[in-house]
Formats: C-alpha cells, structure tokens, sequence
C-alpha cells in the first residue's frame, strides 16, 4: 500500500518560512506528477504547487513567488519552501500524485499544520 507521510509543519509568525517534506513509499515521486494541497478549516482543500516528472513547476496564484516545490527522486521525497509566511497560509498541507485535471490520486496522508500568527 502506497503511503505518503508529510511533515516539516508548524506554528510561525507573519513573515516567517518553513519547509515541508513528503516522503512516499517505492518509487512514487519518480514516477508520477506530485502535488501539495492544502486545506483551511471550514474551506474546501486547494492545490497551492504541483512539479511534473520532468520538473516543470506550477503555482497558484496566492503563493507565486513566495513557495518552491521540489523533488528528490534518490529520497522519493516532494518539499514545500514557503517563505514570506501569512496568515491565509495557515492550513493542513497534504502531499499526493496528480492528474492533469489536479485532482489527487491517492489517499490522503495525515498531513501537516501550518499555523502562522500575524
């Protein structure tokens, strides 16, 4: 069964960063496009970044040019950069495969709380 196990989370102030790990079982991260999505209390969950098996990145629009996402096929690990941390960041973060319609294919791990205080 494949597993997918993210951490890195935590509390932080406005402006702060944090870097997420993904580790997935067998050969999942170089095989496939991978995502991190998040979801807010009360809101429904959102892709934030995707990375292609080629490395080709795309962003949503509320997180350009303050989040990375990353792959390390050798780890079979996806990261998550986040810098210039706000509030609306604040949010469970799951990793997953993605389609072309960004829709997850897995089940979702337990993810990882991101609080941050303004």
């Amino acid at each position: 069964q494949v597993q997918l196990a993210e951490s890195g989370g935590g509390s932080v102030q406005a402006g702060g960063s944090l870097r997420l790990s993904c580790a997935a079982s067998g050969t999942i991260v170089m095989s496939n496009d991978m995502a991190w999505y998040r979801q807010a209390p009360g809101k429904q969950r959102e892709l934030v970044a995707r990375i292609s098996r080629s490395g080709s990145t795309n962003y949503a629009d509320s997180v350009k040019g303050r989040f990375t996402i990353s792959r390390d096929n050798a780890k079979n690990t996806v990261y998550l950069e986040m810098n210039s941390l706000k509030s609306d960041d604040s949010a469970v973060y799951y990793c997953n495969v993605v389609n072309v319609f960004d829709r997850a294919i897995l089940s979702w791990g337990q993810g990882t709380q991101v609080t941050v205080s303004s």
